[in-house]
């Protein structure tokens, strides 16, 4: 059976660093951080004083009043993400092609703020008091049911829930339904909305966070002195379609995709995989799948969380991979700036890096001021860097061992 060629045609966001696509490009590329202190916890409970929140974020401007007190934020936020990609893909979801047309939305933890809200009432009033709508709020799934409630999707329809691979995953996912024939458009991406008391409480005590309580240089990748990530939120949804269909409808192309690597690690609940092997494998299963030698990947945007373990272990893996040409190879991790959005990071970074293969321009790695001999590869430090590339590749690894690779391509 011949693979269908499977292209992006639109895409829309929300984050730390602007809630649409340009705005939060323009941050990136001027190096601007969306960290700062913690608002929406107490600050003064958690050993962790920094986060990367969404501002400015008004669900009525994307959904009715009553509808959107019946979503938590991730699913606000993954709504309002996708009706920017649709209209940004010009599509409209007719009778014709609603059954051709679906939505495969990641979530690493879904409505964590909706269960520690109603637990809370449940608490202190019993069942009664706890509301109707708290499940369907709650369950990570709901991003994809209410995109596709909203635009009328009635083909596949699905989440992955690979921690902080989920929106790489996702979008993998995605495209392997329309290179196989089973839908021809697809709205696909990630959303997540950590900020929340128990969400602080758990990856605090788990010392996963950074403790530095400078927002401006809590999250530095690569750097020596880096002490944990930077927890972030969000949503980024990309339109993937068909050639033929956004031929047909005389579509703007933004790129195409063209290989996805999937892998488990089977190591550890945490901790990657010693020297980063299940992330070699991804990344070579993402390349031989696009067909593609590592000389044709000109810019790689790495999980890079500023943990200790990731930044080496990522480093030590794409050297694996790519051989010598990891010495040209420009690697730079913009959780720098938006810090690490968990089951949305992937798709925020796949939607960075086809901007950066459109806009021939490499996102830096900010707060990069003292090297690790460990991580020894070209992190576009500080500044971002004027480039024209034809390939890029995204880099997702997430709890539990996944890792997941994407790889876009100019089209051609």
């Amino acid at each position: 059976m011949e693979k269908k060629r499977v292209v992006i045609t639109g895409m829309g966001a929300v984050s730390p660093v602007g809630n649409n696509v340009d705005e939060m490009w323009d941050s990136i590329i001027s190096g601007r951080s969306g960290i700062d202190t913690i608002t929406k916890v107490n600050k003064d409970d958690y050993p962790a004083k920094v986060a990367a929140e969404v501002k400015d974020f008004n669900p009525t401007d994307f959904i009715d009043k009553k509808e959107a007190r019946k979503m938590d934020p991730f699913t606000q936020y993954a709504v309002a993400a996708s009706l920017m990609a649709v209209k940004d893909a010009n599509l409209e979801i007719t009778d014709e092609i609603a059954y051709r047309t679906g939505v495969w939305i990641g979530s690493g933890i879904g409505g964590m703020g909706t269960y520690e809200e109603q637990f809370e009432k449940f608490l202190e009033k019993g069942y009664r008091r706890v509301s109707p709508f708290f499940i369907p709020m709650m369950i990570p799934d709901m991003a994809a049911g209410q995109v596709s409630i909203t635009l009328g999707a009635k083909a596949m329809n699905s989440c992955s829930v690979t921690a902080c691979a989920s929106g790489a995953n996702s979008i993998g996912d995605a495209f392997k339904v329309i290179q196989r024939g089973d839908a021809d458009i697809m709205i696909t991406g990630g959303t997540e909305s950590p900020m929340n008391k128990m969400s602080f409480a758990g990856f605090s005590a788990a010392r996963a966070l950074s403790f530095n309580e400078d927002p401006q240089s809590a999250s530095r990748p690569f750097d020596k002195n880096r002490d944990g990530f930077v927890m972030g939120e969000g949503a980024g949804i990309i339109i993937l379609e068909t050639l033929e269909s956004a031929q047909k409808r005389g579509a703007h192309i933004y790129g195409e995709i063209v290989g996805y690597g999937a892998t488990g690690d089977a190591h550890h609940i945490t901790a990657p995989a010693p020297e980063g092997e299940g992330a070699v494998r991804a990344m070579q299963q993402a390349l031989d799948d696009a067909g593609m030698t590592p000389e044709d990947i000109g810019y790689i945007n790495a999980h890079g969380t500023s943990t200790e373990l990731n930044d080496k272990f990522e480093t030590m893996a794409a050297r694996q991979v790519f051989g010598d040409h990891a010495n040209k190879l420009a690697m730079s991790s913009t959780k720098s700036m938006t810090g690490h959005l968990l089951g949305a990071a992937g798709a925020i970074e796949a939607i960075i890096s086809l901007k950066a293969m459109v806009e021939g321009t490499l996102p830096p790695t900010i707060n990069y001021e003292t090297p690790d001999p460990e991580c020894d590869m070209d992190y576009v430090p500080n500044e971002a860097r004027k480039a024209e590339v034809d390939a890029v590749m995204s880099n997702s690894l997430g709890f539990g061992g996944h890792n997941a690779s994407l790889v876009f391509k100019k089209h051609q």
